[in-house]
């Protein structure tokens, strides 16, 4: 039986490197979107999460965007916009 290729999604990880190691710096290993939304939400009141519309996407290089306060982040993945949004929450505390 042949093998399908790998989606996109797939093969691209869900959070980048650089955020991955800043992660780690602060002790936070989850790296899932479901653990990444749990530990930011223990640190965060309040968010708002879209997914961007095509055209949008197109416009602004990205499929989600992730705002708090007036802070805001566009990102490729739901647990990159978790993990930014969580390591902006540490230099906030800082």
């Amino acid at each position: 039986m042949d093998q399908q290729p790998q989606s996109a999604r797939e093969q691209a990880p869900d959070v980048p490197g650089d955020v991955a190691a800043a992660l780690a710096a602060h002790g936070v290993m989850a790296r899932g979107e479901v653990a990444l939304r749990q530990a930011l939400e223990a640190r965060l009141p309040g968010y708002t999460l879209h997914r961007l519309t095509p055209a949008a996407a197109r416009r602004w290089k990205c499929k989600y965007r992730i705002m708090f306060g007036a802070t805001y982040f566009d990102c490729q993945t739901v647990a990159e916009a978790y993990a930014r949004a969580l390591l902006a929450t540490f230099s906030d505390s800082s």
